[in-house]
């Protein structure tokens, strides 16, 4: 990395002047359509592990019954953010996402800051995901008659797995998750399907769409937990370099990823509610909220189908992890190819023509994380997995906030470009649903990682921390040639 100072853009520069790849970086390639980067999208949010866990955690300490109605607001506010994510990324010819779109929006260095808050927020998703593996891996193990391992050990054979997938070309993961997402979206249909023919425990209500319901319990809490189903779907940005006609490809991959994720937990949640009906579910989910995803199938599937959807949770868990290796890694062979962090990151395998430095780089975050949590003894499910799980979502609420101030500031200077509501209408209304929920997971960042006020905000200071950070590498970071459309 060299160790000039970016000289500061002049009066009347666009703040879309913002820097493309170094010289000598090398590009990704691929050919991956909507459908593929859909499901490594949607793989991101992992659908069954929201509905075994995410959704009886809604019941349980959100707004009760009212619950499946906070996917439809989620969706709501996610979908008028992509329309303006989506414009702005048909006119720059670059990937990085978020970081990319607040360095050509706001500044060089603000969009440096946005990638390293990137980067913490997408080495603690995977991390929370990779603890859930490993303490499910081990009671299914047990379970089975197997031995009692340490459940970072499970960690690590995960990262390595993991790893090996990661270092290819993205096809191969591109197949993998597909396979994955099919199954677990099969038994989850599968279970709704069931729930629906027999009428459940009550038969149908529409109970839950009352503003009784919905407006009940912990609203902000209910919300946050939605939002937090969502995380990953705006990734398919990261794969603009791989993708097939990316100004077509990656606008339909992102509506397709919000609108189907929405309806699916939205559905699924309301088979919940048809499953133990209105008096049941929010007992149900407060009595047992791990369980209530293997109870309902046993209920509904017999013993076969608990054992089923308790092996593709697995799967489902290890998507997740594989979606958001595959992300990060692009992040960084981006931030490589921009000066932000060492050039190497931005060099590509030359057999696989993969981003194969930052999946090296990923893989060893991880390792290393998931070293320093078990040496410390931490607990894998109510410290290290709540942990890294807030920590997720509000990474992702602070990104989307800052994108939103980008796309706005972006086409403001440049007046006449773009209809209003796609380039100003949209994009502020869904500011304003965003950062209405940043302040509600702020405000109940202490439940979500169930601790105290003071071990919560300490952990929330890795954000400006991060930032800071990357201030610094922008400032050492030498002028290059600006390249936008």
């Amino acid at each position: 990395m060299t160790d000039m100072i970016i000289p500061a853009p002049a009066a009347g520069t666009p703040a879309a002047s913002a820097p493309s790849a170094l010289p000598g970086a090398t590009k990704l390639t691929g050919n991956l359509g909507v459908a593929s980067i859909v499901f490594m999208v949607v793989a991101a949010a992992a659908p069954l592990t929201v509905v075994g866990g995410v959704i009886p955690m809604g019941f349980a300490f959100g707004n009760g019954l009212g619950f499946p109605v906070m996917f439809f607001v989620s969706a709501a506010i996610l979908i008028l953010f992509s329309v303006g994510m989506s414009q702005m990324a048909s006119r720059i010819p670059t990937p990085g996402a978020f970081y990319t779109y607040v360095q050509h929006g706001i500044g060089e260095k603000s969009g440096a800051a946005t990638a390293l808050v990137a980067i913490v927020t997408y080495v603690a998703a995977p991390v929370s995901a990779l603890t859930l593996m490993g303490v499910q891996l081990n009671i299914t193990v047990v379970s089975l008659g197997g031995p009692d391992i340490a459940w970072w050990i499970y960690c690590l054979l995960t990262i390595a797995l993991v790893g090996v997938l990661g270092y290819r070309h993205i096809d191969l993961s591109s197949k993998v998750l597909g396979i994955l997402l099919v199954a677990e979206v099969a038994i989850v249909a599968v279970l709704v399907a069931v729930v629906f023919a027999t009428g459940g425990a009550e038969g149908y209500s529409a109970e839950p769409f009352t503003t009784g319901a919905v407006f009940s319990g912990e609203l902000g809490v209910g919300l946050t937990f939605a939002l937090l189903g969502f995380v990953g779907f705006e990734a398919t940005a990261v794969f603009r370099d791989e993708a097939r006609n990316p100004g077509k490809t990656i606008p339909r991959a992102t509506y397709i990823a919000v609108v189907s994720v929405g309806l699916f937990y939205a559905i699924s949640a309301y088979s919940m509610v048809v499953a133990w009906g209105p008096d049941g579910v929010v007992e149900e989910s407060l009595g047992d909220p791990a369980g209530m995803l293997v109870a309902t199938t046993q209920n509904y599937l017999g013993a076969m189908g608990s054992i089923v959807a308790q092996v593709l949770l697995l799967t489902s868990i290890f998507a997740c992890i594989l979606s958001f290796h595959n992300v990060t890694a692009r992040y960084f062979h981006a931030l490589g190819q921009s000066g932000v962090l060492p050039s190497r990151l931005g060099l590509t395998h030359k057999r696989h023509v993969s981003p194969h430095m930052g999946s090296l780089t990923q893989t060893t975050l991880c390792a290393a994380t998931i070293l320093v949590f078990a040496m410390l003894s931490l607990d894998p499910m109510l410290q290290v997995f709540a942990w890294m799980g807030g920590l997720t979502t509000s990474g992702f609420l602070i990104l989307l906030v800052l994108t939103s101030l980008a796309v706005l500031t972006f086409f403001m200077r440049k007046r006449g470009k773009g209809n209003v509501w796609t380039t100003r209408v949209a994009p502020a209304l869904g500011l304003a649903g965003l950062v209405l929920s940043g302040a509600l997971v702020v405000l109940n960042f202490p439940m979500l990682v169930g601790g105290s006020p003071a071990l919560a905000y300490s952990l929330l200071a890795v954000f400006p921390v991060a930032a800071v950070i990357g201030v610094v590498l922008a400032i050492r970071r030498g002028p290059i040639q600006p390249t936008v459309t």
